[in-house]
């Protein structure tokens, strides 16, 4: 999960010696330090780590939601630390999606109008196809009518992730998409994030505090005082429970049988999106 040169091409998101730190003098904190590390492309990675860890500034870096203060990140093959805004603002628009904790839909549009916002900030025209495959993916061609107060929390993350999907981004950043979610929904959320990259090729990386939500992924990546400290493959719930209390997390109950991860179906969109059109 290093950077290295070699494998910079097939990584659709990397950073080399990223630090971030908040406030100044003897009040900074350093909340990234020197993080390197790849998302390979089509692959699934959770990042993890104790509170206060720095696993959403991470994410946020990655993503161009946050500056940092020094280092280098790039989507694909563009380097992103130095883009202007409004370059910047494209760049997330186009080649990243978005999913976070708090769904973020729009309480005045339907499901329909929330999945295709991003297109119409755009003043771009939705490619039907396409469309159409995604809302099925995610189960909802009965609720495209419906708005988020008449949909379950579930069902507004499932939204949320069709939103994300609707442009085709080459990568997507999912901040603890299960945190307000029941275990039922969660295991329907992580296994369509699952689908997502194994039936569409996509690129997730999820921030996540629940080991069984990073059992779903291929790869752990552990933080902790905002260094990387371990990665863990083909990840169960019990080992990552066993990582992070290596880590001085409490140890908190056992991982519950969310779902049994071997089954076959295995920063906010105004920011994303910046203001007006491009």
């Amino acid at each position: 999960m290093t950077s290295s040169g070699s494998d910079a091409g097939n990584a659709a998101a990397r950073t080399e010696e990223l630090v971030k730190r908040y406030g100044s003098g003897q009040a900074a904190v350093t909340a990234l330090d020197g993080v390197s590390m790849e998302m390979p492309r089509g692959s699934f990675t959770a990042v993890m780590g104790p509170s206060g860890s720095g696993k959403s500034t991470l994410m946020q870096c990655m993503a161009g939601l946050d500056s940092i203060d020094s280092g280098r990140a790039w989507i694909g093959d563009q380097e992103i630390t130095s883009l202007p805004d409004r370059q910047l603002t494209r760049l997330r628009r186009d080649r990243i999606g978005f999913v976070f904790q708090a769904f973020n839909l729009l309480p005045v549009l339907s499901a329909a109008g929330n999945i295709t916002l991003p297109l119409d900030i755009a003043g771009r025209d939705a490619d039907r196809d396409w469309l159409s495959t995604v809302v099925d993916a995610v189960g909802l061609a009965d609720r495209l009518t419906h708005r988020p107060s008449e949909l379950s929390g579930g069902q507004q993350q499932r939204v949320a992730i069709a939103r994300a999907l609707v442009s085709r981004p080459e990568i997507l950043f999912a901040d603890e998409p299960t945190g307000n979610l029941d275990s039922r929904a969660s295991a329907e959320v992580l296994d369509l994030l699952r689908r997502c990259v194994r039936e569409f090729g996509q690129t997730v990386v999820m921030v996540t505090h629940d080991p069984v939500a990073a059992s779903y992924s291929q790869r752990v990546v552990f933080l902790a005082d905002g260094r990387i400290v371990g990665t863990l493959d083909q990840p169960t719930p019990s080992a990552v429970l066993d990582r992070m209390r290596a880590l001085g997390e409490p140890a908190g109950a056992e991982p519950g049988p969310l779902v049994d991860r071997g089954h076959a179906g295995g920063a906010d969109l105004a920011r994303q999106a910046g203001p007006g059109k491009e």
